[in-house]
């Protein structure tokens, strides 16, 4: 999996680690048992502090995508073949959609248009379960690649 950050981005670094991992989930690029790279290696192949990416990898595991073992690593748990999301998940989720799609309206994007965009980031993720993993661009500068 290649992961992407942008180091002097807005966003922290273990936001982004978290939310790359998330959409190689999404889109099939990181399925159920799927092992991801050491917190140690990673920070090096990145360039940042390893607990940077354990702080990443801690969020996944609070949010039961993620199992952390000694021996097995970081294990992908969870992906959109897992049934139902536990509980709490949709009210935690609707608050963080609604103040995504409210600093879009703050910026003076239209209605249909934000629909819009959210079809289309929704129908690369519904190809996951028909046609296998889905296939975009990478986002922001490769700055490490995780095996």
């Amino acid at each position: 999996m290649l992961l992407t950050i942008e180091p002097d981005g807005a966003v922290p670094i273990y936001q982004q680690i978290r939310d790359r991992i998330v959409e190689a989930i999404a889109t099939g690029e990181a399925p159920v048992g799927s092992g991801l790279p050491a917190t140690r290696q990673l920070a090096v192949d990145l360039g940042i502090n390893f607990h940077t990416v354990n702080k990443g990898y801690d969020l996944l595991r609070q949010e039961g995508l993620l199992r952390i073992g000694r021996k097995a690593g970081a294990v992908v748990q969870r992906d959109a073949t897992g049934g139902p999301p536990g509980p709490g998940f949709r009210e935690d989720w609707t608050s963080r959609l609604r103040t995504m799609l409210a600093e879009a309206t703050a910026q003076g994007l239209a209605a249909e248009e934000i629909i819009g965009h959210c079809q289309d980031i929704v129908a690369g993720f519904a190809s996951v379960t028909c046609d296998g993993p889905a296939v975009g661009p990478a986002v922001g500068p490769a700055v490490g690649e995780a095996s």
